[in-house]
């Protein structure tokens, strides 16, 4: 969760301001966290109240988005999205953008299993993001999560996405080379997926989906959720690194969300 929120700060600078390149600073001023974020946090908090209390996951999930929705309005929403949080009406509305698969990684985080993260993400994606492809980004990114988590090497999870989800048959520099901004699941998904896949490190990652352009907070989530749960099984200095970015997250979140991060964490650990 953690590497899906600091891939959303880093890239929210250059979300409407694309550069083209990974030399870039990490960390600079107009960097901010997102409605990326935001309804991350709110579906870490629908696992928590489903393990925790045996509550119903989807409607968890309806009611957090809903709750942190109104509590940060300004977060950058989109105006179908926004529409919803504010309706009396909870039904989905057929949506394939790609805010199913941006808020999805504690799905991946939480499974047991690739058929519970498999069916935890398609619960969480479907309350507002019933169409298909809405459905199958969420799932993509979940599936690699899990997958990373799992000790699985790069190999293996792209023969995973390509057999079940997008075929990535391009690279980075050919996607850069002509890639714009595109919100569905379909148009970043796959990219952010590659951009993980031909990473050397997390931070690494998050410069490579940074760098294509595009809908750069979304794309540097995506690829920073997967890339986190991998490098964490790859990495001596782990413990280290991932300290360093707790603290980083630590600059630009309110103490709620910090919360909420630990929390979920322990639970992860207590229930992997």
């Amino acid at each position: 969760m953690l590497g899906a929120i600091l891939g959303d700060i880093v890239g929210s600078k250059y979300e409407f301001d694309n550069i083209k390149t990974k030399d870039f600073p990490f960390i600079s001023k107009g960097c901010t966290f997102t409605d990326d974020t935001v309804m991350t946090i709110a579906i870490a908090r629908a696992i928590m109240r489903m393990h925790n209390e045996g509550y119903d996951f989807t409607m968890a999930v309806v009611e957090e988005m809903r709750l942190l929705g109104t509590e940060y309005p300004h977060a950058g929403y989109g105006g179908r999205f926004r529409f919803w949080l504010l309706s009396d009406n909870f039904e989905p509305y057929l949506s394939y953008g790609n805010g199913s698969a941006m808020r999805v990684s504690p799905c991946g985080l939480y499974a047991r299993s690739l058929e519970e993260a498999l069916k935890l993400s398609k619960e969480s994606a479907e309350v507002t993001h019933n169409h298909p492809e809405g459905i199958k980004g969420a799932q993509a990114v979940a599936a690699a999560i899990y997958l990373a988590k799992t000790k699985k090497p790069k190999a293996e999870i792209a023969q995973y996405i390509r057999e079940n989800f997008y075929p990535l048959e391009e690279t980075l520099d050919e996607i850069r080379s002509y890639y714009d901004f595109d919100e569905t699941c379909q148009g970043s998904v796959p990219q952010a997926i590659t951009a993980f896949l031909e990473s050397e490190s997390y931070e690494d990652a998050i410069r490579n989906a940074v760098s294509i352009g595009g809908d750069s907070d979304t794309i540097a989530a995506m690829a920073g959720s997967i890339a986190l749960a991998f490098y964490k099984n790859h990495s001596e200095e782990w413990q280290e690194y991932h300290w360093a970015l707790y603290e980083l997250a630590k600059i630009f979140l309110p103490s709620d969300f910090m919360k909420t991060i630990d929390e979920f964490e322990a639970l992860c650990i207590d229930n992997n």
